[in-house]
């Protein structure tokens, strides 16, 4: 029995970072798991920037309701349900997906918790487990499932090379070359298709 195991933000929807870096007018916000590995490091960063700046998480959300899925994927999501599970394991928190898991067809998404001041200060984070994605879908396979996965950043790579079939989706040309035998997709009737291939081999 497959399950498919899918990134959200550059694969389901655009980069929540990266638009509310747009939105409050701090570049520096624009750095993504693509740019840093670590996520815990990342994160503390960001939390900096935000208290620096004054910003807590109704300012993000209020960038979040402006956001929607990427062109397709509610349509690639639908499809791809048709035929087979799917789960998205993201890195994100519970307070940044809601509306955008609204917008897609309310997928079972697995992330992780902003810990928040009562004055919307976004004070640290609660990892759900260490190495969520890999841990998750190694779980999942303990359970009896075989795993298929995709991603675009460098958070991503532990479940695509733990999964029986993994993909990279609409990644940097530095992870591609990096890792040059993972296929690459860009269109998402390119992944429905390689995932179609091997859900129904």
């Amino acid at each position: 029995m497959y399950i498919t195991c899918l990134d959200m933000e550059g694969v389901l929807t655009p980069e929540i970072w990266i638009a509310f870096a747009e939105a409050s007018g701090i570049p520096e916000l624009r750095r993504t798991t693509r740019d840093e590995p670590d996520y815990d490091k990342l994160m503390r960063w960001r939390i900096s920037i935000l208290k620096e700046h004054g910003l807590g998480l109704k300012e993000i959300q209020a960038t979040i309701a402006k956001i929607d899925p990427l062109p397709g994927a509610r349509e690639f999501l639908d499809e791809l349900r048709s035929f087979g599970q799917a789960v998205i394991l993201s890195d994100t928190f519970t307070q940044f997906a809601a509306p955008l898991m609204k917008k897609l067809g309310m997928p079972t998404i697995f992330c992780n918790t902003l810990e928040v001041a009562p004055d919307g200060e976004i004070t640290g984070f609660r990892m759900r487990c260490p190495q969520s994605k890999l841990t998750t879908v190694k779980a999942l396979q303990s359970i009896g499932f075989e795993t298929i996965a995709a991603g675009d950043s460098f958070n991503d790579l532990g479940m695509i090379q733990a999964s029986k079939a993994g993909f990279l989706f609409r990644s940097t040309e530095k992870i591609k070359a990096d890792f040059p035998e993972i296929p690459a997709f860009e269109e998402f009737d390119e992944l429905l298709a390689a995932i179609r291939s091997v859900v129904c081999a």
